[in-house]
């Protein structure tokens, strides 16, 4: 830590921020808010010689709980096919959630921060819970892949800003 005075040109440091309260991210609580794992055709989808077809989807929501504390849930669910067919190997789903206190964030900034930096400190839990639940049904653990928050945060962004230039309008009855 420098106790060296700040300079006049960065007094406020970066985009006028008061360093008296600089801007907060704290973990207050996580927690395993849902877990579901199905094998629905245990023990003859053991015999099963062809690699399943996984599909993975993921959601993150987010709410205020009070004044500077907000729920963000990152949910996955996960379904495994056997090969091309419809018949279900395994389907797993899973919400992990966290308490955050988030302070002295601009308010156009808090969705961001919401979205991307809270789901991207969760990730790593719910990685390891859906890993365990596909390893506990005798199945390869489901390992998920690196998920890029911030990529998804734009394009969703990029979509609502291309919906609001264009809004359709609706056919006269």
């Amino acid at each position: 830590m420098s106790d060296t005075p700040a300079s006049p040109n960065n007094a406020a440091g970066p985009a006028g921020a008061n360093p008296q309260n600089p801007p907060s991210l704290t973990v207050l609580a996580q927690y395993v808010k849902d877990l579901s794992f199905e094998n629905p055709r245990a023990p003859e989808v053991y015999q099963a010689n062809e690699a399943p077809k996984i599909d993975v989807n993921v959601d993150v929501q987010g709410r205020q709980l009070h004044t500077d504390q907000y729920e963000i849930e990152l949910s996955v669910a996960a379904r495994a096919n056997q090969g091309d067919s419809a018949e279900v190997m395994f389907v797993t789903e899973a919400t992990y959630a966290g308490i955050f206190e988030i302070k002295n964030v601009p308010k156009e900034q808090l969705e961001m921060l919401m979205l991307v930096e809270c789901p991207r400190l969760l990730f790593p839990f719910m990685r390891q819970i859906v890993a365990d639940a596909t390893r506990n049904g005798n199945f390869p653990p489901l390992m998920l892949e690196p998920i890029d928050f911030m990529g998804i945060y734009i394009a969703n962004a990029q979509r609502k800003a291309a919906a609001a230039a264009n809004p359709q309008t609706e056919p006269a009855s």
